[in-house]
């Protein structure tokens, strides 16, 4: 069982981890979560009309994105993670400034321990932040 100090430590981890991938991806460069993420990762994008199954389907899909990405600045808002023993869940708001573009997203990453005691993503999901009034 942890103890409030684990988890603490884990969650300092893990929004650490997406940090730094995010300032990563920021430039333009997918390699930091590509890194992170683990083989079997599923990921959800609000562009795409399907899932993405794995994580040599996500290297194609990054690939594609490579360089096309330029946020000059971001906002982590209220990161939570939800921690037990090999498994953690992260969810945040993230706001992104692209020169007079602002882009609002929520994202839950849920992340998995491996054997070698590394903190992987085995599944990330995206969607835009757009109120329900926004779309009647």
């Amino acid at each position: 069982m942890q103890d409030v100090t684990q988890k603490e430590n884990i969650s300092e981890l893990i929004i650490s981890l997406e940090k730094q991938a995010l300032e990563v991806w920021n430039s333009g460069n997918p390699d930091a979560y590509l890194k992170l993420s683990d083989a079997d990762v599923i990921y959800f994008d609000p562009v795409l009309e399907q899932k993405i199954e794995g994580l040599e389907q996500l290297t194609g899909y990054y690939e594609r994105l490579r360089g096309m990405v330029h946020v000059e600045r971001y906002e982590m808002i209220r990161p939570i993670v939800q921690a037990v023993e090999n498994m953690a869940v992260l969810t945040f708001n993230l706001i992104s400034y692209e020169g007079e573009k602002i882009y609002r997203w929520n994202c839950t990453e849920v992340y998995r321990r491996n054997p070698a005691d590394e903190w992987k993503i085995i599944q990330t999901h995206w969607s835009l932040i757009r109120p329900l009034g926004d779309n009647m």
